[in-house]
């Protein structure tokens, strides 16, 4: 039995800014549970104005991505650790990150500005990214799904979220082979009990971890999904925390 359980996908923010994404109320939820380690990144109303599809960066914006990202290196405490992963937009700011940092984040829905993949700083921050061997939780439409994994960042390890739920869904990945790629891998955070379930019977328990998407999903509930699976205990502790410890491992590179 694993000592303690990581919630693989979490997201976390400034106190002052966004009141119900911050540290302590995490913390609140998980109190007296197995969670004891957590991976957050940063919520996306410090990244960018997800309701203009116009939205154009300035410095005002970059200083916020800055300060967000740099409040995750500072939280955590005894009794949660989190790990911390590095959200990216379109300044492609890599030169922020840190060894502290242990994955990266790139999210969008398709009613939201999009990011700048034909310029040559997004090829220059996927090089950074694959230099340093970190895990990407890529969070996109189906047709930048595809192409991100299987042009731009090609043997990057991707983890796509919720089992592809806002990737175009689990089965249109399904059906496009992207779940057979042996370097994409997902979480379960928000997925239905029967989609981890058929992931599992399809692919086994090496490649999925336990997330809850907080605040948009409550930790224990989510939780709960895994625990009630029909597996051996040494697959649920794969899923529960061993399967993330494994991928950040490799993760290396210098400041």
């Amino acid at each position: 039995m694993l000592p303690y359980i990581t919630d693989a996908h979490a997201h976390c923010g400034i106190q002052d800014i966004s009141t119900t994404q911050a540290f302590d109320d995490y913390l609140s939820l998980v109190r007296g549970s197995k969670i004891k380690q957590v991976a957050m990144f940063s919520p996306v109303m410090e990244i960018y104005d997800r309701y203009d599809y116009n939205f154009q960066d300035d410095s005002d914006w970059q200083q916020r991505r800055k300060k967000s990202n740099q409040h995750l290196l500072e939280i955590g405490n005894k009794d949660l650790r989190v790990i911390p992963y590095f959200f990216i937009w379109n300044d492609f700011a890599v030169d922020q990150l840190t060894d502290k940092h242990k994955g990266i984040k790139w999210h969008r829905h398709s009613d939201e500005p999009v990011y700048h993949y034909d310029d040559p700083l997004c090829e220059k921050a996927v090089n950074e990214i694959r230099r340093r061997n970190m895990p990407v939780v890529f969070e996109e439409e189906l047709s930048n799904t595809i192409k991100f994994i299987k042009e731009i960042a090609s043997g990057i390890r991707i983890i796509i979220p919720h089992l592809g739920i806002l990737n175009g869904g689990y089965n249109s990945l399904l059906n496009k082979g992207i779940w057979d790629i042996p370097n994409v891998y997902t979480d379960t955070a928000l997925a239905s009990t029967y989609e981890i379930k058929d992931y599992i019977n399809r692919y086994g328990c090496q490649r999925i971890m336990f997330g809850s998407d907080f605040p948009f999903g409550d930790p224990l509930y989510e939780l709960s999904k895994i625990e009630r699976l029909n597996i051996p205990p040494e697959k649920k502790d794969m899923i529960l925390g061993l399967n993330l410890k494994n991928l950040l491992i490799p993760s290396s590179g210098k400041s």
